[in-house]
């Protein structure tokens, strides 16, 4: 796993506090990042009816971007 990489069994609130940029993909997606935070990326994604691989797809963009920003 590189240091951008998004591990699905992460928390919402884990990958915020990681990337914080993750915010605003959390908001396009309708993905509660706050009473929702403590749900895997896996459920949040099932819970917003979109798959794992477009969030995290998306995620990863978001954390790369500010990374490479910086």
């Amino acid at each position: 796993m590189n240091d951008r990489e998004i591990d699905a069994d992460w928390t919402v609130n884990t990958t915020i506090q990681r990337f914080p940029s993750t915010i605003e993909v959390f908001n396009q997606y309708g993905v509660d990042a706050c009473c929702g935070g403590a749900a895997t990326l896996r459920e949040a994604a099932l819970e917003a009816g979109i798959g794992i691989d477009q969030l995290k797809y998306a995620l990863e963009r978001a954390a790369r971007a500010t990374a490479t920003a910086s």
